[in-house]
């Protein structure tokens, strides 16, 4: 089937399945100062977790506890609330980037999909981190099935198998050209955090989050994002692999980028990325460091560079 007859039969499927091709942005206006969020969202998810297990009846069941917070910031719909709240509320920044005007505009319709109808999700900061809202829907509800695959196989790999699967296909690549590295990474730490949960160690030298305590639950440490966002959650730094429809077109805009890039170099650089590597080897991430600004916009200084020496000894 070609692209064009893809692109029908998911208009002919209706916006629920299209919303889910949202991308964000985080090379437009990075430079723009915007405060972290990170406290604001913690409370908003440890509000979540004291509601599930408060007034508890009967025995302890830990997914009840899960799909408790499940229903309460995330949801059943292609936006989940929580996703839908850091988009919306004013209690937190984000960066100002017009939802049609971004690096995704302007490419050819054939190439971007989907994507192109939408425009792009918001921006905020978390943890120093700047991070599409996109990901907190992959946090809560794609992390919840990531748990409950691990549930049955109790093998991280094999779980993970499927949110590779899901990106390459209508949640990702097939519908916008893109495979997001960094879904990957946000659907493998909201894992974790449901895992976190009931058992200690899972965020390393840290409790769970709750205790059991006779016929109740008790919370005896705060939910942190701290503990789970990191420079691998930023697509301007762990950046998408693209198809080969989308790929030039994306690596001739970010090329337009360097300008912004050799103003401030430094808030593009990626941080314990050995470390990072290792965490998420098992996820079946794309090595796209070719694209990165840091290497693009190198290169493209020692080519102009060159090409001036050229010049002068012609002279």
């Amino acid at each position: 089937m070609n692209n064009h007859r893809v692109l029908c039969v998911l208009l002919a499927l209706g916006t629920p399945v299209i919303t889910a091709a949202y991308e964000t942005d985080q090379f437009s206006n990075r430079q723009q100062p915007i405060a972290d969020a990170t406290a604001v969202m913690n409370r908003q998810v440890n509000l979540a977790i004291a509601a599930s297990i408060a007034n508890w009846q009967g025995k302890r069941d830990e997914m009840k506890v899960v799909d408790g917070i499940y229903h309460k910031i995330g949801g059943r719909h292609w936006v989940d609330k929580l996703e839908r709240w850091a988009m919306e509320s004013n209690d937190l920044e984000r960066l100002d980037t017009p939802p049609h005007d971004s690096i995704y505009q302007g490419h050819p319709l054939w190439a971007t999909r989907v994507a192109a109808f939408f425009g792009v999700g918001a921006t905020i900061r978390i943890n120093h981190v700047l991070v599409g809202t996109d990901k907190f829907g992959h946090f809560l509800s794609q992390g919840r099935k990531f748990y409950r695959r691990w549930l049955k196989a109790h093998d991280e790999s094999k779980a993970a198998e499927h949110s590779a699967y899901t990106e390459r296909a209508i949640f990702g690549q097939m519908t916008t050209g893109s495979y997001s590295n960094a879904d990957l990474v946000a659907n493998y730490e909201g894992y974790r955090f449901y895992r976190s949960l009931f058992e200690g160690d899972v965020v390393a030298g840290k409790p769970a989050i709750l205790k059991w305590n006779d016929d109740h639950w008790a919370m005896q440490r705060p939910f942190d994002w701290a503990d789970h966002v990191n420079d691998y959650w930023d697509e301007a730094l762990n950046i998408n692999a693209y198809d080969k429809l989308l790929y030039p077109h994306m690596k001739a805009r970010f090329l337009t980028l360097c300008d912004d890039y050799w103003l401030a170099p430094e808030i593009y650089q990626l941080h314990n990325e050995e470390s990072l590597r290792n965490r998420y080897q098992h996820l079946q991430l794309r090595d796209t460091s070719e694209l990165r600004l840091s290497n693009l916009c190198t290169d493209r200084k020692n080519d102009t560079t060159d090409t001036a020496r050229v010049q002068q000894r012609e002279q």
